[in-house]
């Protein structure tokens, strides 16, 4: 999004407009893999160009939505909890307990483990719906035994 928003893949396509063919620049300026390194690239060799001072105030604030989107948004709770084990050297599993419904109306009941231990199961409309009910009730689990 931020190198969206900085203007990366036009920038990318004004200067390899010579040297890669029109159809695949315009695939490689909308691709968010390609925006991402090109802005890492960007942002490193400004970095050692400039040092960190310079450079800190410009992209605290070309990052700063995302940045009080992070903060204030809670969206993943997979990925929630993933990190908060992956603090303490610990992983999660799932596994999917059952499976209801016809194919066009399921409803999956999974489990988060961690440790050998069941910590959270949850129920949703598909796999990872119910995979994020269990993680989301595995780390309250955790958070309370804290």
């Amino acid at each position: 999004m931020v190198a969206r928003e900085l203007g990366l893949g036009s920038r990318l396509s004004d200067r390899a407009a010579e040297l890669v063919p029109a159809d695949e620049l315009e695939r490689l300026a909308r691709n968010r893999n390609v925006l991402a390194a090109l802005l890492e690239a960007s942002l490193a060799a400004l970095y050692l160009e400039r040092g960190f001072e310079p450079i800190a105030g410009p992209i605290v604030a070309a990052f700063d939505g995302r940045i009080t989107y992070a903060l204030t948004t809670h969206v993943d709770h997979k990925t929630e909890l993933q990190e908060a084990l992956a603090r303490q050297g610990r992983q999660v599993a799932y596994t999917v307990l059952e499976v209801e419904g016809p194919p066009h109306d399921r409803t999956f009941t999974c489990a988060a483990v961690i440790d050998g231990e069941e910590l959270g199961v949850g129920t949703g409309r598909s796999k990872k719906a119910a995979e994020q009910a269990a993680a989301r009730q595995a780390f309250d689990r955790l958070a309370a035994a804290a």
